[in-house]
């Protein structure tokens, strides 16, 4: 899909009044997703809210960094998953070239693939797209004050990240395997299913079918029970059971 790539006067949508009270400018937002109608949608919703004017929108990670180069806004609203360029790339190259322009992710997927990747990129806010009009607001805020705008849900599930035991050292794999894809295999050879690997890693099952595929393509395997023989000769599982060191 194209993005129309216009402002939010351009569609006819009032720009929110400042905050009442405090005298403050409303808070320039450009609007990313590559689906017309939830775009649109999320373009509607923030014209309603106190404290925000939207300024432009558009529907891949290419036109939000054009838009900001253009509008200078003050935070972006980025989805995730698009077309030519997605929206962790995205948020690395603004935050990069345009670091007077905050992001906050508001995405589908709350998974650790999705989750972490758009932190590191630079995103200082996390929400998902059942965020009611006022968790919107407060992100916004939030990153505009120097916080993160991170909904409950996020937050708990960073919490849980840094309370998770840090996991054994495995041999370095052959073939080019990556780190998940490795971890991915040991627990193939642990006897896991997909259903519980994606449990156990936070993941969807969709993601680890994926690992899989790519690691069966770089090690050339044909099934589970190869993939079980390709850890223990490489050393990934020792005899006992569990990774290898």
């Amino acid at each position: 899909m194209t993005g129309d790539g216009g402002t939010a006067r351009a569609a006819g949508i009032s720009p929110a009044e400042p905050v009442e009270g405090g005298g403050k400018s409303p808070a320039r937002v450009v609007v990313v997703d590559d689906q017309t109608v939830v775009r649109e949608g999320i373009v509607m919703l923030l014209g309603l809210l106190p404290g925000i004017e939207v300024v432009g929108s558009g529907a891949d990670g290419e036109e939000a960094v054009r838009l900001v180069a253009e509008l200078a806004p003050d935070v972006v609203l980025m989805d995730l998953r698009m077309p030519r360029c997605d929206g962790a790339e995205a948020t690395r190259r603004i935050r990069a070239e345009y670091p007077q322009t905050q992001v906050v992710v508001l995405t589908t997927y709350a998974d650790d693939d999705s989750l972490f990747p758009a932190l590191k990129a630079g995103a200082r806010g996390y929400l998902t797209k059942d965020a009611g009009g006022d968790e919107i607001v407060r992100a916004v805020e939030d990153v505009l004050s120097g916080d993160a705008g991170l909904s409950p849900r996020i937050q708990r599930r960073l919490l849980e990240r840094l309370s998770e035991p840090e996991p054994p050292s495995v041999a370095v794999p052959p073939d080019g395997l990556t780190a998940r894809e490795t971890e991915v295999l040991v627990l193939i050879a642990e006897g896991m299913s997909n259903h519980e690997i994606a449990r156990s890693l936070h993941v969807s099952t969709a993601t680890v079918k994926t690992h899989i595929n790519n690691l069966f393509a770089k090690a050339r395997l044909k099934d589970r029970a190869q993939a079980v023989r390709y850890a223990f000769r490489n050393g990934l599982i020792k005899l006992g059971g569990g990774p290898g060191i």
